[in-house]
């Protein structure tokens, strides 16, 4: 067997620090999304200028606003770990609101057998319950790469669906709380196992947690040689194999770890703002985590500026509503044109590169 560390020094991995094209083709991507949207505002009869104006100011104008801002970014950065970790080894798994909502139930359930227990050992059991579901659900999609040729786009998207059927199964039958008429949802997780906030805010301390995953995330990848053999792998599997590495486990090792953050996502969002499960787990984060992961090139650093841009964008919906009677989602329309314009602007990238290559 070659020996792990010098073949991979001699190895060429894909390359990691972000160039000019890393930076300049996200922000050349919004720019157009940007002016796409507004002549699509502006067509519906609104002053594109106020509703920049108005996604500006309900996003970041006041503390309130950065307050619900970063209250959202924290699932997105963790969903947008969720595709960006089985990125570096070559997998776009885009199947994260399955995962988010079945690691948001596991927590709900977990600890209903011993109410009465210490706060903190249930809030860790609740989190870690929720990585434990999602990593085996994104597992799942790896495992059917290697051992079937299965495409983990399409499996991925396909068991998204399938865990939401699951979820809606589960809380609207066997794990319904009766007294929970209108909405479905699983017993009360109580008061005294919820996560508690950033002192001085009303932001739960699952932002701190994310922020927390995104810096190890890009320490484990940037400085350590598992990171390195894992994008050894991404970049080709054929010399992955050939230096001896075991290329089956990182790549269903590197799903399950993204299924972790997914999953760790939903424990969060119950453990920390619903106190149950319900169908609010299920607003889009998993979807809106794929625009997070592509605009920051899958770069976990990266990932948390542009979560908070993304949640600021969301914050910012009820104020169009309110000021100028626009539907709340309009601001999806927004970020599915700025996806739209990502994917051109990467394809654009790709095609000059070959060019200048040939």
């Amino acid at each position: 067997m070659v020996d792990l560390t010098r073949a991979l020094t001699a190895v060429p991995a894909r390359k990691w620090n972000p160039n000019y094209v890393a930076v300049t083709a996200p922000l050349g991507a919004v720019i157009v999304a940007s002016i796409i949207f507004a002549t699509f505002v502006g067509l519906y009869g609104f002053d594109p200028l106020k509703v920049f104006t108005f996604i500006v100011e309900g996003g970041f104008g006041s503390g309130f606003a950065w307050q619900d801002t970063l209250s959202r970014a924290a699932p997105l950065i963790l969903v947008g770990l969720a595709v960006a970790i089985p990125a570096q080894a070559g997998m776009v798994i885009i199947g994260g609101e399955g995962a988010i909502v079945l690691g948001g139930l596991a927590a709900a359930v977990i600890t209903l057998p011993f109410m009465g227990a210490p706060p903190l050992p249930m809030q860790l059991l609740m989190i870690l319950a929720g990585c434990i579901v999602g990593a085996i659900w994104f597992g799942l999609v790896g495992l059917l790469r290697q051992w079937r040729g299965l495409n983990e786009t399409i499996t991925g998207l396909l068991l998204a669906y399938i865990g939401l059927a699951i979820f809606n199964q589960l809380v609207e039958g066997v794990l319904r709380d009766p007294a929970s008429l209108d909405k479905p949802s699983t017993h009360p997780i109580g008061a005294s196992y919820m996560l508690p906030t950033i002192p001085g805010t009303y932001i739960h301390i699952g932002l701190v947690i994310a922020t927390g995953m995104a810096l190890i995330a890009f320490v484990v990848i940037r400085f350590t040689k598992w990171g390195f053999a894992l994008r050894v792998v991404g970049g080709s599997e054929r010399v992955a194999r050939m230096i001896g590495l075991r290329v089956n486990r990182w790549i269903i090792g590197a799903a399950a770890a993204g299924g972790a953050m997914a999953g760790l996502a939903g424990a969060i969002e119950v453990a920390a703002v619903q106190g149950t499960a319900n169908s609010s787990l299920h607003v889009g984060y998993g979807f809106s985590g794929i625009l997070v992961a592509f605009l920051s090139r899958h770069y976990p650093l990266a990932v948390i500026p542009v979560s908070i841009l993304i949640g600021g964008v969301q914050a910012s919906g009820s104020l169009l509503q309110r000021r100028l009677g626009l539907p709340d989602a309009t601001v999806l329309v927004y970020q599915g044109i700025i996806f739209v314009c990502v994917l051109l602007g990467d394809a654009m990238v790709r095609k000059l590169s070959d060019s200048g290559r040939s």
